[in-house]
């Protein structure tokens, strides 16, 4: 566990210095995943979509996370946005995978 908190400490650092910087949210939201931190991955996974243009991915995870704390029209809405991310990029896959995502969650 402590391997765990060094690495959400080094990546906490890392976005003191620039908070918007996109590798480092991604890499922190993983690291609270690992460490059971749902509400602190969520939060970041949100950070990261308000300041980068995610292609898709980071919507699935931001859903999936926001379905797991009970948040059911956030993950909604995190799937929604997602399908038209992925679609702007031509990743129809991933809009296909948020779709099964959104449906799974019901309406």
């Amino acid at each position: 566990m402590e391997n765990a908190q060094n690495r959400i400490d080094y990546f906490e650092r890392m976005l003191a210095d620039n908070p918007e910087n996109p590798t480092g949210l991604l890499a922190l939201a993983n690291e609270y995943k690992k460490a059971g931190r749902d509400e602190d991955e969520a939060a970041v996974l949100k950070r990261y979509v308000e300041a980068n243009e995610d292609e898709g991915n980071a919507y699935l995870r931001l859903g999936e996370v926001l379905t797991k704390l009970g948040r059911e029209d956030e993950a909604r809405e995190a799937y929604g946005t997602g399908i038209r991310q992925a679609e702007k990029f031509g990743h129809s896959g991933m809009a296909e995978d948020l779709r099964l995502a959104q449906v799974q969650l019901g309406r």
